[in-house]
């Protein structure tokens, strides 16, 4: 319990170097008390909205000299609990929220870390560039947030996490002292790369403020299909002919089981079927070109690439590979088409006996996990139900499990026997989410001893009260 008298001399120091506006008590906090899908609650101290990285720096130091618990916040959509901040300040980064520089010709943006990523996009799109990170919370989520959980999304296949889309970072340290990693440089080989340790730290080891990130060619034009097919092992020879035939050009590659489109359906208004009868394994792929060639008509007069597209699946449905395919003729229905994958999270609100995972195996390996996962978790609990989708391309898989019950220790056994699989295959058990405190336990049994034990090292040098998101990623904090 925190001595009151101390509470408000930092609350006062607070307010004197940001402003009584931008540091918020009691009832103010509420819309900080939460995550967004509501299975995380708490109560901080404070939520503080600093101006500047200058001012990011003074919070810090006063938490700091006050051994006051801080945790970072962004557009506060992750899904893994690590925003909880019980009777610490929050430091939100919502004001630090400018595009300060487009450079076109070096496609690169600078921007403060509050940045909104659909604004990111928007402003690259004005410089006919794209900044390729792209999922379904793209209108609330900040780009500091992605950066420290290194987030994923559907185009990891053709440019990387977010980790690869990154050149420099600026960051305050744990003490308050301002790090300056701000290269706009593709080579820079001056000792150790200190910005990955921050990528994917989730404010563990401090608060990224602002970022250098890499920017592409904005696609001159898209070709875009929802197929059928009878066995999911078809999929990877789809992926792979036309990778060969667009010169790497596939943008996405997901897939979404008959019960997923039949949970879509029901959740969603407006949802329509993706086909005119119903298929158990459903993709939706993607490729996309810069080249002017591309879009040159065949004899028929359809565009190289959608010919591409076109003939690829033809052979697949006349060889029996595929049952369906639907290519998109239009924006409408390439955004309907989008649309139904991006509402995952969406319609798995509410269902409070989920076992949820965000694991990772070989491209080959997707389907050889669930044919083995799903006999051993219907042994466990006969009645619960499988629901997953999958960024097939880069063998993410999001596999939630619909438990019978609440009971912890079911919900903990499932989530094993998940993580027996996985590791029997070579995968991850954390893929594009993140740590937090939900994977804690997944950390304890999984996470190579030697390698877990060098990272509370890490955390240790770096922030020995263990103050910064104190009781995140690591199983056992140390300093």
């Amino acid at each position: 319990m925190f001595d009151q008298a101390c509470v408000m001399e930092l609350i006062n120091a607070l307010r004197n170097e940001l402003g009584t506006a931008y540091v918020l008590v009691d009832q103010d906090t509420l819309p900080w008390s939460k995550d967004w899908m509501g299975v995380y609650h708490w109560s901080p101290l404070a939520v503080v909205r600093p101006s500047d990285t200058h001012e990011v720096s003074k919070v810090v130091q006063l938490c700091n000299a006050h051994n006051v618990a801080m945790v970072p916040v962004g557009g506060n959509t992750g899904l893994t609990g690590a925003t909880q901040a019980q009777d610490a300040v929050m430091i939100s980064l919502d004001r630090l929220n400018e595009i300060h520089r487009i450079d076109p010709d070096a496609m690169t943006a600078v921007v403060g870390a509050g940045a909104i990523l659909h604004n990111i996009h928007e402003a690259a799109d004005a410089h006919d560039l794209i900044f390729p990170l792209y999922f379904g919370a793209r209108g609330s989520a900040m780009i500091g947030g992605n950066l420290s959980t290194n987030a994923g999304g559907s185009n990891v296949l053709r440019y990387g996490n977010t980790r690869d889309l990154c050149l420099g970072l600026e960051v305050v340290l744990p003490d308050g002292a301002i790090m300056d990693v701000m290269s706009e440089l593709h080579k820079d080989n001056s000792g150790l790369n200190l910005k990955h340790l921050f990528i994917g730290g989730e404010g563990t080891l401090g608060i990224i403020t602002a970022a250098v990130l890499k920017l592409y060619p904005k696609p001159l034009a898209y070709a875009t299909a929802m197929v059928g097919l009878r066995d999911l092992r078809s999929a990877l020879p789809l992926l792979n002919r036309l990778q060969r035939e667009t010169g790497s050009g596939v943008e996405a590659f997901e897939f979404m089981p008959r019960r997923y489109i039949e949970r879509h359906l029901q959740k969603t208004d407006g949802a329509i079927e993706p086909f005119e009868g119903a298929h158990e394994i459903n993709i939706l792929v993607e490729i996309a070109t810069t080249r002017s060639t591309d879009l040159e008509p065949e004899t028929d007069g359809t565009p190289r690439l959608t010919a591409i597209l076109e003939r690829s699946l033809a052979d697949m449905i006349e060889n029996d590979a595929a049952q369906d395919a639907v290519i998109a003729q239009n924006e409408n229905q390439r955004r309907t088409m989008w649309e139904r994958r991006e509402a995952a999270a969406e319609i798995t609100l509410g269902e409070k006996s989920s076992v949820d995972t965000d694991v990772a195996v070989s491209l080959s390996n997707v389907p050889v996990f669930l044919e083995r996962i799903s006999p051993i978790v219907a042994e466990i609990d006969p009645t619960g139900q499988e629901f997953y989708i999958a960024h097939l391309g880069d063998g993410n898989l999001h596999y939630t499990y619909f438990a019978s019950s609440d009971d912890l220790g079911l919900r903990d056994q499932v989530m094993e026997a998940i993580e027996n699989v996985v590791l029997e295959l070579g995968g991850s058990f954390s893929a594009e989410h993140g740590i937090g405190t939900s994977k804690l336990n997944s950390m304890a049994r999984r996470k190579n001893p030697a390698a877990l034990a060098l990272m509370q090292k890490i955390k240790a040098s770096f922030d020995p009260k263990n103050l910064m998101n104190p009781g995140k990623v690591y199983p056992t904090e140390n300093g």
